[in-house]
């Protein structure tokens, strides 16, 4: 039996309480609907900047209406410090996923992604602590590794951010840190890389690129490539994300806390073999697909030409093992996908 399978068993069998922030958001609200699925009793935080009511919509139709009585919402900003007081009162877990993403919008908008994810984050670390939880797991980001080279990244060597949005991202691992040796509270850092799945918005200038080139390919609009299609990434299922999460918040590893994991597969993927991925499961749907070819033009400002992670710190201290790899969560994902689309 797995780690997260022995953690199922003993979380359906000793319900806690969780605040999940960013709660309507795509990773946020996978997470909701995951520990209430799990029996679990769950706040949510959510102040529908990049989130969407209709995923929580969506979660209530999952876990059906006993569980969902388990489901407490509040519609709030992580840049009040009263609303971060407020929904951490008696939360044993927090599960810290409210944050503006989006190395672009972070060039465009420096002070808003600040805010947000710095004066937030400091917020809610201040509230985490008052409220004496357990533990806190917050979303942490690839970005942190900036300009290092090295593959595959490893956790404690980083270079320097290339963008604001890597910057705030750094800041939260410090901060993080420094409540740790200040105060004595326990939190874990979960670097992703390149999440996608199910709730992922298409829409927007900011969209992430797996559900943007689905609905484009859909459409028939032009899917653009920045750069060549040989900027590679370590794709990683949401699945694999949910795991990562619960097992943060609850293990026992003597060294487990008040340390920084990446949560990826450790496997590689370049842009022209994603374009081609998702390509080849909609054909049989959308034969307009046969002859689609990508649009390049110029590199990304900001962008990391390569990312690959080493996921075996996370793997030892934490009991993580991604069941899903590029092509088993792409496959699982695209009904989804095509459906919101329809």
């Amino acid at each position: 039996m797995s780690a997260f399978d022995a953690l199922k068993k003993t979380l359906e069998a000793e319900p806690r309480t969780w605040l999940v922030t960013g709660a309507a958001g795509f990773i946020g609200s996978n997470l909701v609907e995951a520990l209430l699925l799990l029996n679990q009793r769950v706040v949510g935080l959510d102040n529908f900047a990049t989130g969407h009511e209709k995923n929580l919509a969506q979660v209530q139709v999952s876990v059906g209406p006993s569980r969902w009585e388990n489901f407490r919402f509040k519609r709030g900003d992580i840049r009040d410090l009263i609303t971060c007081h407020t929904v951490c009162k008696d939360v044993d877990y927090v599960l810290h996923q409210a944050a503006l993403g989006s190395v672009p919008r972070s060039i465009e908008d420096p002070l808003t992604t600040h805010a947000a994810n710095n004066t937030g984050f400091l917020n809610m670390l201040v509230a985490a602590r008052d409220a004496k939880v357990k533990r806190f797991v917050y979303a942490a980001s690839s970005s942190t590794y900036g300009d290092h080279p090295g593959l595959p990244k490893v956790e404690d060597v980083i270079g320097k951010p290339l963008s604001p949005y890597a910057v705030t991202k750094l800041v939260n691992e410090l901060y993080a840190d420094v409540f740790g040796r200040c105060y004595g509270m326990e939190s874990i850092g979960l670097r992703y890389f390149n999440i996608f799945g199910r709730r992922q918005d298409p829409q927007g200038a900011y969209a992430a690129v797996v559900p943007k080139w689905v609905a484009s390919m859909i459409r028939n609009e032009p899917v653009y490539i920045n750069g060549d299609g040989e900027t590679s990434r370590d794709f990683c299922y949401i699945d694999n994300v949910i795991q990562a999460n619960l097992l943060a918040a609850t293990s026992q590893h003597a060294d487990a806390a008040n340390q920084v994991y990446n949560v990826a597969v450790g496997d590689r993927t370049t842009l022209n073999q994603l374009f081609e991925a998702i390509r080849g499961l909609l054909e049989p749907k959308y034969p307009h697909l046969a002859d689609f070819k990508p649009v390049y033009r110029d590199f990304r400002a900001g962008d990391v030409r390569h990312s690959l992670a080493d996921i075996s710190k996370a793997r030892a201290r934490l009991g993580y093992a991604p069941t899903h790899r590029i092509g088993e969560g792409l496959a699982e994902a695209m009904d989804w996908y095509v459906q919101d689309l329809s």
